[in-house]
């Protein structure tokens, strides 16, 4: 199985594209309408809220950080 190393995402005119790279380098490019991405981000939110303290051994008063964040929701890209 490959290992995601990249992603990043950017917006076309009525979609987004998708920008995934392995470790070893190899790039793919997927175009998803706005309803798959959000699939795509419940998707995640529901599994890292079900996991999220046996994964990242997370206390619940603690408070969501995101990295990197500044504040204007503008990142997109994740290493």
């Amino acid at each position: 199985m490959r290992q995601l190393a990249k992603f990043s995402i950017s917006i076309r005119d009525e979609d987004f594209v998708l920008h995934l790279e392995d470790d070893a380098g190899e790039k793919m490019d997927f175009a998803a309408s706005p309803e798959q991405l959000d699939a795509v981000i419940d998707a995640l939110d529901e599994l890292l809220a079900e996991a999220e303290e046996d994964i990242f051994e997370v206390e619940d008063d603690e408070e969501d950080e995101v990295e990197g964040d500044d504040g204007d929701g503008a990142t997109a890209t994740r290493n």
